[in-house]
């Protein structure tokens, strides 16, 4: 590991990007393995290796890109700031590659209502955060979001992320996120808008 990374009080870790991209899609392949709207987009667990990680670049790799993740041994959360978005078209192209021609409707379905949802005011947008299961429960999840969370109070700024487990809803919930709506396409597992308006 880079001997560069930089420890915040919080404990959540800023890295060498360059040095540290392998680990943090490591740790977001992991978290992820069992999240239901991830795995409704690939069931199959060898697709899922295959093909999250490239997902997961066109998802949050523009945190990635421009220095607004927190990672962390066992955890990571892709901030975008606000004027940033996720990668339309890499996104696109990864469901085209990577899905049955025939779920596309249904998954780009899904992606228009996520779209659909954000706020119009300027807002940081957390698309993807996740811990491996082994270091759940005790409170990197909110390690790695509170760097970004007092920067929005202290500047004004609204958070926005989807929730897709009960599980993170209630973590978000106890940061201060409300659910604006949830979002129900085809049989995809239900996906929850949360917005955070600064304290």
């Amino acid at each position: 590991m880079n001997q560069a990374l930089k420890t915040r009080p919080d404990h959540s870790i800023r890295p060498d990007l360059e040095m540290s991209e392998d680990h943090v899609v490591a740790d977001l392949t992991a978290a992820f393995e069992a999240d239901p709207p991830v795995r409704w987009m690939y069931p199959e667990q060898t697709e899922y290796l295959r093909h999250f990680p490239t997902f997961l670049s066109a998802f949050g790799g523009v945190a990635i890109l421009e220095g607004t993740l927190e990672w962390a041994e066992g955890g990571a959360a892709l901030w975008i700031a606000p004027g940033s978005a996720p990668d339309d078209e890499a996104i696109m192209a990864v469901v085209e590659a990577s899905v049955p021609a025939s779920r596309h409707n249904d998954v780009f379905a899904v992606f228009e209502a996520m779209g659909l949802a954000h706020p119009a005011e300027s807002h940081w947008y957390l698309p993807v955060m996740g811990v491996v299961p082994e270091r759940q429960g005790r409170g990197l999840g909110t390690a790695l979001m509170r760097p970004v969370l007092d920067r929005c109070d202290a500047t004004g700024v609204m958070a926005y992320l989807e929730a897709t487990t009960e599980r993170s809803r209630a973590l978000y919930s106890r940061l201060g996120f409300e659910q604006m709506d949830t979002i129900r396409v085809a049989d995809c597992p239900p996906i929850h808008p949360m917005v955070r308006h600064p304290l």
